[in-house]
């Protein structure tokens, strides 16, 4: 068994006791701060703030060239699933092949199907599925405002609210989770 010397033990460096009772300790240092500085020191982000972060943080696997969204499956203030928009496993990459839709001069918002990539939510959904994660009863954190394919399979696996950061003008989504009794939030 190993034993730490004294100037271990506090993993400063020092080489003996008097130099460690130079340092301060972390209580020490913790009681002269000032309040004000002890809060913004250790400030935490809400549940929403928190969860929307990991969302935006899924933005940076993104292979779309034209979007950029993230999503986080959760539930009880656990994340069960993230998902990002790109194309499926095995597939070349948009950003090596170039966009279907640009080069078809699709629109946004239109013919969702004439597109090689899956939306965020789609695969946060897919992932959970493959992985056998319940998701029933859910909050879903994306950096978008669902689409109406999303906003149907959100509907149908059980996801009772859906957070998001930015609005995507499509009325017969907002539509169809008003009905369906789906909780909508815009933290913007």
């Amino acid at each position: 068994m190993n034993t730490l010397n004294t100037a271990d033990e506090c993993g400063c460096g020092c080489t003996n006791e008097s130099d460690m009772s130079s340092v301060p300790s972390a209580a020490s240092a913790t009681a002269s701060a000032k309040p004000e500085q002890q809060a913004e020191e250790f400030a935490r982000p809400s549940w929403d703030d928190y969860f929307m972060k990991i969302a935006h943080a899924c933005t940076e696997r993104v292979t779309c060239r034209r979007r950029k969204v993230g999503a986080v499956l959760v539930k009880d203030k656990r994340i069960l699933a993230t998902g990002y928009n790109g194309v499926p496993i095995g597939v070349e990459h948009c950003l090596d092949r170039g966009c279907l839709r640009e080069q078809l001069g699709i629109p946004s918002g239109q013919q969702h199907e004439l597109c090689r990539g899956l939306h965020a939510e789609q695969n946060a959904l897919i992932q959970a599925a493959r992985y056998g994660i319940c998701i029933d009863g859910s909050t879903v954190y994306c950096t978008a405002q669902p689409c109406v394919l999303c906003a149907k399979m959100l509907i149908n696996s059980g996801v009772t609210e859906i957070v998001y950061d930015v609005a995507y003008p499509d009325e017969l989504a907002l539509e169809m989770l008003n009905e369906a009794g789906v909780t909508l939030r815009c933290l913007s």
